[in-house]
């Protein structure tokens, strides 16, 4: 069965980075991304890779500061995230589907989830 599970969460000062990966088992996928939810908000679109990483899509929220990638040998996905913000505090997933969108209810498999808290 397919499993992705994160890892590299924590806690930060605003303007610090953190790294944040995401090992998949169980099948590899044309789509991978990462998506958020803070306390009492939906969950929403962060960034996703096709597998090429020829197309990438970021929401106007991160863009700038955070950078998806991919190792298709190792089966890992990662997102790295620089110049954090309070508004970024959340728990973050990664996700895998069969088209590159930032509609979260086109992903068919889904992490657990990591939490991220960014610090004034």
């Amino acid at each position: 069965q397919v499993q992705l599970v994160e890892s590299g969460g924590g806690l930060v000062q605003a303007g610090g980075s953190l790294r944040l990966s995401c090992a998949a088992s169980g099948g590899t996928f044309s789509t991978m991304g990462w998506f958020r939810q803070a306390p009492g908000k939906e969950r929403e679109f962060v960034t996703a890779m096709g597998y090429t990483a020829a197309i990438t899509y970021y929401a106007d929220s991160v863009k700038g500061r955070f950078t998806i990638s991919r190792d298709n040998a190792k089966n890992t996905l990662h997102l790295q995230m620089n110049s954090l913000k309070p508004e970024d505090t959340a728990v973050y997933y990664c996700a895998a589907s069969s088209l590159l969108t930032r509609d979260k209810t086109r992903y068919d498999y889904w992490g657990q989830g990591a939490q991220v808290t960014v610090s004034s």
